[in-house]
């Protein structure tokens, strides 16, 4: 804008120099052409008075001044001139000065001399003898006048355009310097010139919009880092190029790129997965694109969407889902199937061959009572699976309804202990209980399923003169009920399973106790409904510890 200014201002100064400069150049040549006028009529009245006296000494002194003489008989023939030889020349009666000297006494011309090729002055006036005195004077000597002034102008035009571009741009600076100290946060709050008052309102009005605008994109930016990092799913947009526009804190860890800088990367520069690769290339080649992945030994499910715009790819949106724990259920549910399936199948095979042999007469009649007790075995054992199955269902999908309540620990090991006491007898097990009374907050029953499945195990499991100590314990942010057992124990390499559905580590003496292998299932599951933490310590030989840790009940 200054250096516009700058040369607006230079260029209208020059313009107006060169103006002043032409017209004073007229000025002068009108001056010098009207000084020429007055001295070729000043000299023809000196010359007319000089003849008309009888002095011709006039005319020989013409010889020494820029003006040219020449002295015409009435009837044109010229007798005398002052730079030509008078008797070469031509007859000028028909010169307009001449032919208006003789007529009125006295005449002017201008015209181009042939004589003296340049433009001429003539000043005529007739004699009392009756010729005519005429007085000329070309133009050059007006352009000499000129010239002589010329030096001055060149002067005073440099002189203009020194001191133009000085003022120019001390002009250029003090208009421009208030428009370049313009508040930009504050337009309305500037004094500068009234005309552009229109500009700064729209401004202002501009500003708050594009201050609104950036406020409602912050808030969004915001809205959406917030959604994308709170993600379980990995969330990764790529430009046109595949590189990386915004990645979440979920597919960071998934691929094993926290702490790396990824903004502007290329995405297949960065993850070397053949199948990332070929679901990235679909999602920017517009089409939908899907892979099974497995990082860092979990399982993965990529789905690549193309955003077009314009019928145009302009990037890929890839969502990276964690199907560990769905796979490894629908595998929990296979397996699960298939156990049910076996677990049924075994009693009901039982209990069909057993009424088969009956229905065909083929057993004796002292052998009946036997078949029938064995019949009768298989059908509780079948309807105790399904009822340990009925309610580890429940607990699994957590609809229990019962109500919660105060639950005293230790007066509830001994209710189970009292049960199960009969058994140990037989087995030739004590059971002692022992502690402090801890309170927990639970449903009364699924803890005393719980607890008595503990204390089955332990019974079942345990040699002859063995023990089983249950004991309760109350801490300040916890309660702890552990059974004790004396008897075989859990090789280390089967106790990360011990806890999983009809998972048995000695299946034939299950068979021989009647087990369900759904005991400690159930036992992990009412851990979880009441929120509590199992812990295993068992050592092959040495028998088995279970804690059950729940949190400490609301006040």
């Amino acid at each position: 804008m200054k250096k516009r200014i700058l040369v607006s201002m230079c260029g209208a100064a020059l313009l107006s120099v060169a103006l002043a400069c032409l017209c004073l150049t007229m000025a002068f040549y009108n001056f010098a052409f009207d000084n020429m006028k007055t001295m070729i009529r000043d000299e023809a009245v000196y010359i007319v008075a000089s003849l008309n006296a009888g002095d011709t000494s006039g005319l020989e002194a013409t010889n020494a001044t820029f003006t040219r003489v020449t002295l015409v008989d009435p009837d044109g023939t010229v007798v005398f001139d002052s730079k030509e030889d008078a008797g070469s020349m031509e007859n000028h009666r028909d010169r307009p000065e001449i032919a208006g000297a003789l007529d009125t006494g006295a005449a002017e011309a201008r015209r181009y001399s042939d004589t003296l090729a340049a433009q001429t002055y003539y000043r005529a006036i007739r004699l009392q003898n009756g010729q005519v005195v005429r007085v000329s004077g070309d133009m050059a000597s007006v352009w000499m006048t000129v010239l002589w002034y010329l030096p001055f102008v060149v002067l005073a035009l440099a002189l203009a355009v020194f001191f133009s571009v000085i003022v120019s741009r001390l002009m250029a600076r003090l208009i421009a310097e208030p428009v370049n100290t313009i508040n930009l946060d504050a337009p309305l709050d500037n004094d500068v010139y009234e005309e552009l008052s229109p500009l700064l309102r729209r401004m202002e009005q501009q500003r708050l919009e594009i201050r609104g605008q950036l406020m409602q994109m912050e808030e969004q930016r915001q809205e959406f880092a917030a959604i994308t990092a709170n993600m379980r799913e990995g969330l990764i947009l790529l430009g046109a190029g595949a590189e990386v526009l915004s990645i979440n804190d979920s597919a960071l860890s998934a691929l094993g790129l926290r702490g790396e800088p990824c903004q502007g990367k290329h995405i297949l520069h960065m993850v070397r997965d053949e199948d990332f690769q070929k679901a990235v290339a679909q999602g920017l080649g517009g089409v939908s694109g899907e892979a099974s992945l497995v990082l860092d030994g979990r399982d993965y499910q990529l789905l690549a969407n193309p955003v077009t715009m314009d019928g145009a790819v302009k990037g890929t949106v890839l969502l990276l889902l964690d199907v560990t724990d769905k796979r490894q259920a629908e595998q929990m549910r296979r397996e699960f199937t298939a156990n049910v399936s076996h677990e049924l199948k075994t009693p009901l095979t039982s209990i069909s061959g057993f009424a088969e042999i009956l229905k065909d007469g083929m057993v004796k009649q002292e052998d009946i009572p036997r078949f029938t007790r064995r019949i009768y075995d298989e059908a509780r054992r079948l309807i105790t699976l399904v009822d340990d199955i009925l309610r580890l269902s429940r607990l699994d999908e957590r609809s229990e309804a019962a109500p919660k309540e105060q639950v005293d620990l230790l007066a509830l090991g001994r209710d189970v202990a009292e049960r199960f006491a009969p058994l140990a007898e037989r087995q030739g097990v004590r059971i002692a209980v022992s502690g402090d009374r801890g309170e927990v907050f639970g449903v009364p029953y699924i803890l005393e399923e719980m607890v008595g499945n503990l204390c089955d195990n332990a019974v079942k499991y345990n040699r002859p003169g063995g023990s089983v100590t249950i004991l309760v314990r109350e801490q300040a942010d916890h309660v702890a009920l552990t059974v004790s057992d004396t008897g075989m124990g859990i090789p280390k390499e089967h106790q990360a399973r011990v806890f999983e559905r009809f998972y048995r580590v000695d299946k034939s003496h299950s068979k021989e106790t009647g087990g369900t292998g759904l005991g400690l299932s159930i036992v992990k599951h009412g851990a979880l409904f009441h929120q509590a933490e199992l812990e295993l310590d068992s050592e092959e030989g040495n028998g088995t510890t279970v804690t059950i840790i729940f949190p400490t009940m609301p006040s």
